[in-house]
């Protein structure tokens, strides 16, 4: 692997429905403004940061998870 993983598991699992949600909010209003794109592509991006458990904001802020709980 080529990262550390950085998001624990609970906080997956909510990027991952927040991500959905965001999708389908952006996909329901999608001709209604430029700004659905904006939402859309924030929503992918939440939904793949939870889908591999790697946060490349995360790392930059030097979050690790803690390994021994």
């Amino acid at each position: 692997m080529f990262y550390t993983k950085n998001v624990p598991g609970w906080e997956r699992i909510l990027r991952i429905v927040m991500g959905i949600m965001g999708l389908a909010f952006a996909a329901m209003n999608w001709n209604t403004s430029a700004m659905m794109t904006g939402i859309g592509i924030m929503a992918a991006m939440l939904a793949v940061t939870g889908l591999i458990g790697f946060c490349p904001m995360c790392a930059m802020v030097g979050r690790k998870l803690d390994k021994g709980k």
